[in-house]
Protein backbone atom coordinates (compact mmCIF):
# COMPACT_ATOMS: atom_id res chain seq x y z
CA UNK A 1 0.00 0.00 0.00
CA UNK A 2 1.73 3.15 -1.35
CA UNK A 3 -0.15 5.62 0.87
CA UNK A 4 1.00 3.58 3.92
CA UNK A 5 4.18 4.68 3.40
CA UNK A 6 4.77 7.69 6.15
CA UNK A 7 1.16 6.31 8.21
CA UNK A 8 1.42 4.77 11.25
CA UNK A 9 -2.21 3.43 11.29
CA UNK A 10 -2.31 2.03 7.93
CA UNK A 11 1.35 0.42 8.06
CA UNK A 12 -0.18 -1.43 10.96
CA UNK A 13 -3.30 -2.07 9.22
CA UNK A 14 -1.10 -3.52 6.57
CA UNK A 15 1.00 -5.89 8.93
CA UNK A 16 4.14 -4.11 9.42
CA UNK A 17 5.58 -3.65 12.81
CA UNK A 18 6.52 0.17 13.59
CA UNK A 19 7.71 -0.48 16.89
CA UNK A 20 4.78 0.95 18.68
CA UNK A 21 0.86 0.51 18.44
CA UNK A 22 -0.44 3.56 16.36
CA UNK A 23 -3.69 4.98 18.61
CA UNK A 24 -6.79 6.81 18.26
CA UNK A 25 -9.53 7.19 20.97
CA UNK A 26 -13.19 6.39 19.42
CA UNK A 27 -15.41 9.31 20.23
CA UNK A 28 -12.47 11.48 20.14
CA UNK A 29 -14.48 14.32 18.99
CA UNK A 30 -17.06 15.11 21.57
CA UNK A 31 -18.78 16.82 24.78
CA UNK A 32 -15.42 16.30 26.89
CA UNK A 33 -13.66 19.07 24.92
CA UNK A 34 -14.49 22.49 25.05
CA UNK A 35 -13.86 23.39 21.91
CA UNK A 36 -16.46 20.96 20.60
CA UNK A 37 -19.18 22.25 23.04
CA UNK A 38 -18.13 25.70 21.37
CA UNK A 39 -19.34 24.54 18.08
CA UNK A 40 -22.24 22.20 18.92
CA UNK A 41 -23.99 25.29 20.61
CA UNK A 42 -23.41 27.12 17.30
CA UNK A 43 -24.57 24.43 14.85
CA UNK A 44 -27.98 23.94 17.06
CA UNK A 45 -28.94 20.33 16.80
CA UNK A 46 -26.88 17.27 16.27
CA UNK A 47 -28.42 16.60 13.16
CA UNK A 48 -26.84 19.88 11.54
CA UNK A 49 -23.71 19.75 13.03
CA UNK A 50 -23.19 16.39 11.56
CA UNK A 51 -24.77 17.49 8.05
CA UNK A 52 -22.97 21.03 7.87
CA UNK A 53 -19.34 20.09 6.31
CA UNK A 54 -17.12 23.00 7.65
CA UNK A 55 -18.49 22.70 11.94
CA UNK A 56 -18.35 18.51 11.12
CA UNK A 57 -14.46 19.28 9.34
CA UNK A 58 -13.72 20.93 12.91
CA UNK A 59 -14.66 19.32 15.20
CA UNK A 60 -12.76 15.99 13.83
CA UNK A 61 -9.77 17.93 13.42
CA UNK A 62 -10.13 19.08 17.24
CA UNK A 63 -8.60 16.37 18.83
CA UNK A 64 -5.50 15.60 16.49
CA UNK A 65 -4.65 19.68 16.89
CA UNK A 66 -4.97 19.01 20.66
CA UNK A 67 -3.52 15.42 20.69
CA UNK A 68 -1.94 14.34 17.81
CA UNK A 69 -3.82 10.88 17.43
CA UNK A 70 -2.40 8.67 14.55
CA UNK A 71 -6.02 8.60 12.81
CA UNK A 72 -9.10 10.97 12.78
CA UNK A 73 -12.63 9.42 12.49
CA UNK A 74 -15.00 11.10 10.61
CA UNK A 75 -17.44 13.05 12.48
CA UNK A 76 -20.85 11.99 11.77
CA UNK A 77 -23.39 9.70 13.18
CA UNK A 78 -24.98 6.28 12.42
CA UNK A 79 -28.17 7.18 12.44
CA UNK A 80 -27.66 9.27 8.98
CA UNK A 81 -28.23 6.15 7.31
CA UNK A 82 -31.82 6.12 7.96
CA UNK A 83 -32.49 9.10 7.80
CA UNK A 84 -31.06 9.23 4.54
CA UNK A 85 -33.40 6.48 3.51
CA UNK A 86 -36.42 8.33 4.38
CA UNK A 87 -37.05 7.58 8.38
CA UNK A 88 -37.64 10.30 10.22
CA UNK A 89 -34.72 11.05 12.89
CA UNK A 90 -34.19 13.36 15.56
CA UNK A 91 -32.48 13.72 18.48
CA UNK A 92 -33.56 14.99 21.71
CA UNK A 93 -30.77 16.78 24.17
CA UNK A 94 -30.10 14.23 27.20
CA UNK A 95 -33.06 11.74 26.00
CA UNK A 96 -30.81 10.14 22.69
CA UNK A 97 -32.36 10.05 19.41
CA UNK A 98 -36.25 9.06 17.99
CA UNK A 99 -37.31 7.61 15.58
CA UNK A 100 -40.28 6.73 13.83
CA UNK A 101 -40.48 2.99 14.07
CA UNK A 102 -40.24 0.46 11.30
CA UNK A 103 -43.53 -2.09 12.62
CA UNK A 104 -44.89 -3.45 9.65
CA UNK A 105 -44.22 -3.87 5.56
CA UNK A 106 -46.23 -0.83 5.24
CA UNK A 107 -43.31 1.10 6.87
CA UNK A 108 -40.89 -0.55 5.14
CA UNK A 109 -41.64 0.81 1.78
CA UNK A 110 -42.10 3.86 2.72
CA UNK A 111 -38.09 3.71 2.79
CA UNK A 112 -36.02 4.15 -0.36
CA UNK A 113 -32.01 3.84 -1.38
CA UNK A 114 -33.22 6.68 -4.06
CA UNK A 115 -31.14 9.69 -3.67
CA UNK A 116 -29.17 8.19 -0.68
CA UNK A 117 -25.88 9.85 -1.86
CA UNK A 118 -27.69 13.57 -2.19
CA UNK A 119 -28.76 13.64 1.07
CA UNK A 120 -25.93 12.34 2.33
CA UNK A 121 -23.87 14.76 0.00
CA UNK A 122 -22.61 17.22 3.24
CA UNK A 123 -21.10 13.62 4.84
CA UNK A 124 -18.84 13.39 1.72
CA UNK A 125 -18.06 16.28 1.56
CA UNK A 126 -16.77 16.56 5.18
CA UNK A 127 -14.66 13.46 4.48
CA UNK A 128 -13.09 15.54 1.20
CA UNK A 129 -12.52 18.32 3.38
CA UNK A 130 -10.73 16.11 5.95
CA UNK A 131 -9.12 14.36 3.08
CA UNK A 132 -7.24 17.76 2.21
CA UNK A 133 -6.80 19.11 5.95
CA UNK A 134 -5.48 16.47 7.81
CA UNK A 135 -1.37 16.27 8.55
CA UNK A 136 0.15 13.69 5.96
CA UNK A 137 1.14 11.46 8.73
CA UNK A 138 -2.44 11.00 9.60
CA UNK A 139 -4.67 8.52 8.32
CA UNK A 140 -8.73 9.35 7.80
CA UNK A 141 -11.62 6.70 9.46
CA UNK A 142 -14.66 6.48 7.67
CA UNK A 143 -17.61 5.06 9.35
CA UNK A 144 -21.03 3.52 9.47
CA UNK A 145 -22.73 1.82 11.64
CA UNK A 146 -23.58 -2.05 11.14
CA UNK A 147 -26.62 -3.38 9.99
CA UNK A 148 -27.95 -5.16 12.91
CA UNK A 149 -27.05 -2.01 15.32
CA UNK A 150 -28.66 0.62 12.51
CA UNK A 151 -32.17 -1.85 12.41
CA UNK A 152 -32.51 -1.77 16.04
CA UNK A 153 -33.18 1.66 16.35
CA UNK A 154 -35.13 1.69 13.06
CA UNK A 155 -37.78 -0.87 14.63
CA UNK A 156 -37.43 -0.06 18.07
CA UNK A 157 -37.71 3.48 17.66
CA UNK A 158 -34.78 4.75 19.53
CA UNK A 159 -31.94 2.98 22.02
CA UNK A 160 -33.30 -0.26 23.89
CA UNK A 161 -31.90 -2.39 27.12
CA UNK A 162 -33.80 -5.33 26.30
CA UNK A 163 -34.60 -4.89 21.99
CA UNK A 164 -37.39 -6.86 22.61
CA UNK A 165 -39.44 -5.51 19.72
CA UNK A 166 -36.81 -6.25 17.22
CA UNK A 167 -36.00 -9.31 18.33
CA UNK A 168 -40.10 -10.34 17.95
CA UNK A 169 -39.75 -9.42 14.20
CA UNK A 170 -36.75 -10.81 13.62
CA UNK A 171 -38.05 -14.52 14.57
CA UNK A 172 -41.61 -13.91 13.73
CA UNK A 173 -41.38 -11.96 10.58
CA UNK A 174 -37.65 -13.19 9.39
CA UNK A 175 -38.90 -12.19 6.04
CA UNK A 176 -39.83 -8.55 6.53
CA UNK A 177 -36.76 -8.12 8.91
CA UNK A 178 -34.77 -9.58 6.01
CA UNK A 179 -35.94 -7.00 3.74
CA UNK A 180 -34.85 -4.35 6.10
CA UNK A 181 -31.38 -5.83 6.55
CA UNK A 182 -31.14 -5.97 2.35
CA UNK A 183 -31.59 -2.60 2.14
CA UNK A 184 -29.29 -2.04 4.82
CA UNK A 185 -26.28 -4.33 3.50
CA UNK A 186 -27.19 -2.14 0.23
CA UNK A 187 -27.18 1.25 1.30
CA UNK A 188 -24.29 1.06 4.01
CA UNK A 189 -22.41 -0.54 1.07
CA UNK A 190 -22.50 2.18 -1.24
CA UNK A 191 -22.55 4.91 1.78
CA UNK A 192 -18.73 3.62 2.73
CA UNK A 193 -17.98 3.10 -0.50
CA UNK A 194 -18.74 6.99 -1.45
CA UNK A 195 -16.56 7.40 1.93
CA UNK A 196 -13.61 5.75 0.12
CA UNK A 197 -13.58 7.73 -2.61
CA UNK A 198 -13.83 10.82 -0.89
CA UNK A 199 -10.99 10.02 0.97
CA UNK A 200 -11.39 7.96 3.51
CA UNK A 201 -8.15 5.36 4.07
CA UNK A 202 -9.87 2.78 6.68
CA UNK A 203 -13.51 2.23 7.11
CA UNK A 204 -15.09 1.16 10.78
CA UNK A 205 -18.51 -1.16 11.23
CA UNK A 206 -20.01 -0.11 14.19
CA UNK A 207 -21.86 -3.29 15.60
CA UNK A 208 -22.77 -1.77 19.04
CA UNK A 209 -25.81 -4.17 19.81
CA UNK A 210 -24.06 -7.16 18.55
CA UNK A 211 -23.68 -9.09 21.74
CA UNK A 212 -27.63 -8.57 22.53
CA UNK A 213 -28.15 -11.74 19.91
CA UNK A 214 -27.65 -15.88 20.45
CA UNK A 215 -24.91 -17.35 18.57
CA UNK A 216 -27.09 -18.82 15.81
CA UNK A 217 -28.60 -15.47 15.52
CA UNK A 218 -25.56 -13.59 15.65
CA UNK A 219 -24.04 -15.72 12.66
CA UNK A 220 -27.19 -13.96 10.51
CA UNK A 221 -27.52 -10.79 11.57
CA UNK A 222 -24.23 -9.80 12.39
CA UNK A 223 -21.69 -11.83 10.58
CA UNK A 224 -23.80 -12.71 7.65
CA UNK A 225 -24.34 -8.57 6.32
CA UNK A 226 -20.93 -7.92 7.26
CA UNK A 227 -19.59 -10.68 5.19
CA UNK A 228 -21.95 -9.29 1.73
CA UNK A 229 -20.52 -5.61 3.06
CA UNK A 230 -16.68 -6.43 3.20
CA UNK A 231 -16.80 -8.44 0.39
CA UNK A 232 -18.57 -5.83 -2.04
CA UNK A 233 -16.42 -3.00 -0.89
CA UNK A 234 -13.01 -5.24 -1.73
CA UNK A 235 -14.32 -6.35 -5.05
CA UNK A 236 -14.43 -2.64 -5.70
CA UNK A 237 -11.38 -1.46 -3.32
CA UNK A 238 -9.01 -4.56 -3.16
CA UNK A 239 -6.71 -3.42 -0.58
CA UNK A 240 -9.03 -1.46 1.54
CA UNK A 241 -8.46 -2.14 5.24
CA UNK A 242 -11.84 -2.56 6.96
CA UNK A 243 -12.23 -2.42 11.13
CA UNK A 244 -15.16 -4.47 12.58
CA UNK A 245 -16.15 -3.73 16.18
CA UNK A 246 -19.21 -6.46 16.99
CA UNK A 247 -19.42 -4.66 20.60
CA UNK A 248 -20.00 -7.61 23.23
CA UNK A 249 -19.18 -10.55 21.48
CA UNK A 250 -17.31 -12.49 23.51
CA UNK A 251 -15.76 -15.81 22.28
CA UNK A 252 -17.57 -15.03 19.02
CA UNK A 253 -15.01 -12.40 18.20
CA UNK A 254 -13.23 -15.12 17.01
CA UNK A 255 -15.51 -16.65 14.76
CA UNK A 256 -16.30 -12.73 13.82
CA UNK A 257 -12.88 -12.28 12.52
CA UNK A 258 -12.11 -15.43 10.48
CA UNK A 259 -15.54 -15.28 8.73
CA UNK A 260 -15.78 -11.45 7.86
CA UNK A 261 -12.51 -11.44 7.19
CA UNK A 262 -11.63 -8.31 8.35
CA UNK A 263 -8.53 -6.10 8.53
CA UNK A 264 -8.75 -5.22 12.06
CA UNK A 265 -11.02 -6.38 15.00
CA UNK A 266 -12.24 -3.69 17.76
CA UNK A 267 -12.34 -4.62 20.69
CA UNK A 268 -14.72 -4.05 23.98
CA UNK A 269 -13.03 -3.83 27.84
CA UNK A 270 -14.71 -7.14 28.36
CA UNK A 271 -12.23 -9.11 26.06
CA UNK A 272 -9.21 -10.40 28.26
CA UNK A 273 -6.24 -8.36 26.57
CA UNK A 274 -4.01 -12.24 26.58
CA UNK A 275 -7.02 -14.53 25.49
CA UNK A 276 -7.35 -11.46 22.13
CA UNK A 277 -3.09 -11.20 21.90
CA UNK A 278 -2.83 -14.85 21.48
CA UNK A 279 -6.48 -15.73 19.79
CA UNK A 280 -7.14 -13.05 17.83
CA UNK A 281 -4.58 -11.12 16.69
CA UNK A 282 -3.41 -13.90 14.28
CA UNK A 283 -6.41 -13.61 12.49
CA UNK A 284 -6.99 -9.51 12.68
CA UNK A 285 -4.77 -6.23 13.57
CA UNK A 286 -6.72 -6.06 17.35
CA UNK A 287 -7.84 -2.51 17.88
CA UNK A 288 -8.55 -1.72 22.02
CA UNK A 289 -9.26 -2.30 24.73
CA UNK A 290 -8.84 0.48 27.63
CA UNK A 291 -11.73 0.95 29.93
CA UNK A 292 -12.98 4.74 28.93
CA UNK A 293 -13.93 5.46 32.51
CA UNK A 294 -9.92 4.84 33.33
CA UNK A 295 -9.47 7.98 31.53
CA UNK A 296 -12.17 9.68 33.58
CA UNK A 297 -10.26 8.87 36.51
CA UNK A 298 -6.68 9.27 35.39
CA UNK A 299 -3.18 8.79 36.99
CA UNK A 300 -2.24 5.22 37.73
CA UNK A 301 -5.72 3.98 37.10
CA UNK A 302 -5.26 4.38 34.13
CA UNK A 303 -1.41 4.49 33.24
CA UNK A 304 -1.59 1.19 34.93
CA UNK A 305 -3.45 -0.05 32.98
CA UNK A 306 -2.09 1.35 29.62
CA UNK A 307 1.10 0.21 30.35
CA UNK A 308 -0.17 -3.44 31.08
CA UNK A 309 -1.50 -3.75 27.56
CA UNK A 310 1.11 -2.54 25.62
CA UNK A 311 2.94 -5.40 27.49
CA UNK A 312 0.43 -7.95 26.85
CA UNK A 313 -0.07 -6.81 23.08
CA UNK A 314 3.31 -5.83 22.03
CA UNK A 315 3.69 -3.67 19.13
CA UNK A 316 2.87 -6.11 16.18
CA UNK A 317 -0.78 -6.41 15.34
CA UNK A 318 -2.16 -3.98 17.65
CA UNK A 319 -3.68 -0.29 17.89
CA UNK A 320 -4.42 1.17 20.95
CA UNK A 321 -7.68 2.51 20.95
CA UNK A 322 -10.75 2.03 24.17
CA UNK A 323 -13.04 -0.49 24.59
CA UNK A 324 -16.00 1.93 23.71
CA UNK A 325 -16.40 5.66 23.21
CA UNK A 326 -14.75 8.63 25.55
CA UNK A 327 -16.91 9.50 28.58
CA UNK A 328 -18.78 13.01 28.45
CA UNK A 329 -16.85 13.58 32.07
CA UNK A 330 -12.96 13.07 30.86
CA UNK A 331 -11.06 15.56 31.70
CA UNK A 332 -9.05 16.73 28.82
CA UNK A 333 -5.72 16.82 30.42
CA UNK A 334 -6.08 12.87 30.70
CA UNK A 335 -6.25 12.44 26.89
CA UNK A 336 -3.40 14.42 26.94
CA UNK A 337 -1.11 12.10 29.58
CA UNK A 338 -2.10 9.03 28.14
CA UNK A 339 -1.82 10.54 24.15
CA UNK A 340 2.15 11.76 25.04
CA UNK A 341 2.55 8.19 26.46
CA UNK A 342 1.56 5.79 23.31
CA UNK A 343 3.56 8.29 21.12
CA UNK A 344 6.53 7.22 22.98
CA UNK A 345 7.94 3.86 21.54
CA UNK A 346 8.87 2.03 24.84
CA UNK A 347 6.25 0.09 26.92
Amino acid sequence: MPAAKNKPFLRVLAGEDIGRSPFWFMRQAGRYLPEYREVRATAGGFLELCYRPDFATEVTLQPIRRYGMDAAILFSDILVVPHALGQDVGFTVGEGPKLEPIRSAADLEKLSITGLHDKLAPVYQTVTNLSQALPAEVSLIGFAGAPWTVATYMVEGGGSKEFAIVKKMMMEAPQLFGRLMDLLVEATTAYLARQVRCGAEVVQLFDSWAGALDEAAFEQWVIGPTVRIVSALRAEFPDLPIIGFPRGAGILYKKYASETKVTGLSIDTSVPASWAASELAPLAVVQGNLDPVSLVAGGEAMMGRARALRRTFGTHRHIFNLGHGILQTTPPDHVAELSDYLRSAGA
